[in-house]
């Protein structure tokens, strides 16, 4: 089994006017179907009224995130699933709810993780 990340950034997602409710909705229930079928990990959506702090080795911290890399945001899904397949079976569910594409990453197995 493999753990995969399924996301979006927050500029994919274009809802039609009137239609978020039914996205949450159609998104929440992708959800409640992953965790009843014991394929979910975590999941949520980075917080872009907080901003992100750099943190140095030495401890000092600094505002913002790299400056050189693109902003980090949007919605993501970790699922453990048996095969890439699977896992591109669920994009396409949660694409389908949110309305957007949906980005397919698998994450290294790490033994000490």
């Amino acid at each position: 089994m493999s753990k995969y990340l399924i996301s979006f950034p927050s500029a994919a997602m274009v809802v039609p006017e009137g239609e978020l409710p039914a996205v949450s909705r159609d998104a929440h229930a992708v959800i409640a179907a992953a965790k009843a079928a014991g394929v979910y990990v975590f999941g949520g959506g980075i917080d872009e009224a907080v901003p992100p702090r750099l943190v140095m080795a030495d401890g000092s911290v600094s505002e913002g995130g790299y400056p050189w890399a693109p902003a980090l945001n949007g919605g993501f899904t970790v699922l453990e699933l048996a095969s890439r397949e699977d896992a591109i079976a669920w994009a396409a569910r949660l694409a389908q709810a949110c309305r957007c594409a949906q980005e397919l990453r698998v994450f290294m197995f790490e033994p000490e993780s």
